[in-house]
């Protein structure tokens, strides 16, 4: 059964018109970003949902989004506006990672892991199997997919006793993700495999909307999916497509639960 993150939330008008919906996680970038926030505006939206919930009604978790963030950085946030999860989504070491945990015992901790990286790492470790672009996704080989569980088990197994959550996403060269790309789905097989094998959660995010997350569903039946660019119109986040998305992802639960 998937689960939906809506991510890039600024606004708290905009958080209290989608909690009628099944929504899982409602995510907060405090990155460099158009959709960055403010701990006192997150802070504003989180109380929101403390208020819900102290009427005893159900609330997604929240999120917030970090690239490599230093420990005041995150010490100062969960100070303001205290987070559910915590998502790192640059270049944060294992022992970044097992630090946060261990400093915020109560915080599930999610790394976002390039594909695109990780494909030029695959390339590096397989002579003569490369990857190759189709509209400007990078599409793995049958062959260089196959080779990749290694590399992926090489990546992710550091972070084994680090993290939470894996969570896919395709490689931007300026923020690092949120590009609103697609990377090629193939590649997704070891990294499911190894966080399966690890009881670890998988999350897919990267160009994900209402028209596809059938059948990436429908492939690969990831954990999670996370939208952020997707469900936006000019830039704003538009409710209209929001509705449409989670539908989409809970309907094919119905289906196939």
């Amino acid at each position: 059964m998937s689960t939906v993150k809506i991510c890039g939330l600024q606004q708290t008008e905009m958080v209290r018109a989608v909690l009628h919906l099944p929504i899982d996680h409602i995510g907060f970038v405090f990155a460099p970003s158009k959709r960055q926030v403010t701990p006192e505006r997150a802070r504003e939206m989180i109380r929101v949902l403390v208020e819900r919930r102290e009427a005893g009604m159900p609330v997604p978790l929240t999120v917030g989004v970090f690239v490599n963030p230093t420990q005041c950085d995150l010490t100062e946030v969960m100070e303001k506006a205290p987070l559910d999860v915590i998502q790192l989504h640059g270049q944060e070491s294992p022992e970044q990672c097992r630090w946060v945990k261990d400093a915020f015992p109560a915080v599930r901790v999610w790394k976002v892991v390039s594909v695109a990286q990780l494909q030029v790492e695959s390339d590096r470790r397989t002579p003569g199997e490369r990857s190759h672009t189709v509209s400007g996704a990078a599409e793995v080989s049958s062959v260089a997919t196959c080779a990749t569980a290694d590399v992926a088990a090489a990546v992710l197994e550091p972070y084994r006793h680090a993290v939470d959550g894996i969570v896919l996403d395709t490689f931007d060269p300026v923020y690092g993700g949120g590009s609103g790309k697609t990377f090629a789905w193939d590649a997704i097989p070891p990294y499911q495999e190894w966080c399966r094998a690890n009881g670890i959660e998988l999350l897919v995010a990267g160009g994900l909307q209402a028209g596809n997350v059938g059948a990436l569903l429908d492939a690969y039946a990831p954990d999670g999916v996370d939208v952020s660019s997707g469900v936006e119109t000019d830039g704003v986040k538009d409710l209209n497509k929001i509705i449409s998305f989670v539908e989409r992802v809970k309907q094919h639960v119905q289906c196939t639960g």
